[in-house]
């Protein structure tokens, strides 16, 4: 139920959502005072959402920074996260990555540079009707592909969100006989945050190392101060996503 209710939660409050559903209330509310008020503010948050530099600027605050190569440590094991790969294309012979692709190739470089040991991947399928080949299945799939050894690679494919990743990947750490310290937490820059919660939870305080940055350097150019920019909503739907994410997670104990 909580995975049915977060994936619906998520859509009703995605900035573009929220300002389709005010545009259309202020159509066919009648009385013109909240006619108003609704068409007002669905213009003024269209502006807000749709303004580059204001969501570079929160993006670039959220996301957990990463580090040079030549800064880190090795591990003994990586762990990275699944939601990287795109559904139920066809032919089903490949995997299709959208592009949080690089928690996958960063994983491998990582691993090719001596400085993960070898590599853990969590993550089933987040879908809510499709029945799929689990996401870490074809992550494994791919990374042998790029070179990394089979016997390298370990999976935990049954798991739906990042707190069932947590619960899942515990005991498998306990099996392997690996301390949190020993493991690099691979994942989105926009999504660490609450990854490493869900980990220390579950009394599993891990070294993050991110990948997947959307935020851009920061420039005062006037199409970024001033153009409407539709990649802007993208980046205020990542981030409203994760700050449900927290919220939800919160009140249910998961972090």
């Amino acid at each position: 139920m909580f995975f049915i209710l977060s994936k619906t939660l998520n859509f009703l409050v995605m900035p573009f959502t929220v300002v389709c559903l005010l545009l259309l209330l202020s159509l066919i509310i009648r009385n013109m005072r909240w006619k108003k008020i609704c068409f007002w503010t669905g213009l003024v948050l269209m502006f807000f959402f749709s303004n580059d530099f204001i969501a570079n600027e929160i993006m670039r605050a959220w996301e957990v920074k990463t580090r040079a190569y030549s800064d880190m440590k090795p591990h003994a094991l990586g762990i990275v996260l699944t939601g990287v790969t795109i559904s139920d294309l066809q032919p089903d012979d490949r995997v299709y990555f959208h592009r949080g692709a690089d928690r996958v190739t960063h994983a491998v470089q990582l691993y090719k540079l001596g400085l993960i040991e070898k590599i853990l991947i969590s993550g089933g399928t987040g879908l809510l009707t499709i029945d799929e080949e689990p996401e870490a299945n074809k992550l494994r799939k791919a990374m042998v592909m790029m070179g990394v050894s089979d016997r390298d690679i370990f999976i935990e494919n049954e798991s739906r969100n990042t707190h069932e990743s947590a619960v899942r990947v515990k005991p498998m750490l306990i099996s392997l006989q690996l301390a949190p310290a020993d493991c690099l937490l691979i994942t989105s820059a926009f999504h660490m945050r609450r990854s490493l919660a869900c980990f220390r939870k579950e009394g599993l305080t891990l070294a993050p190392f991110s990948t997947d940055f959307y935020a851009h350097p920061r420039f005062f150019y006037p199409d970024i101060l001033f153009v409407p920019d539709l990649e802007a909503m993208v980046l205020w739907q990542k981030l409203i996503k994760e700050w449900v994410g927290i919220v939800a997670y919160k009140l249910v104990g998961y972090i």
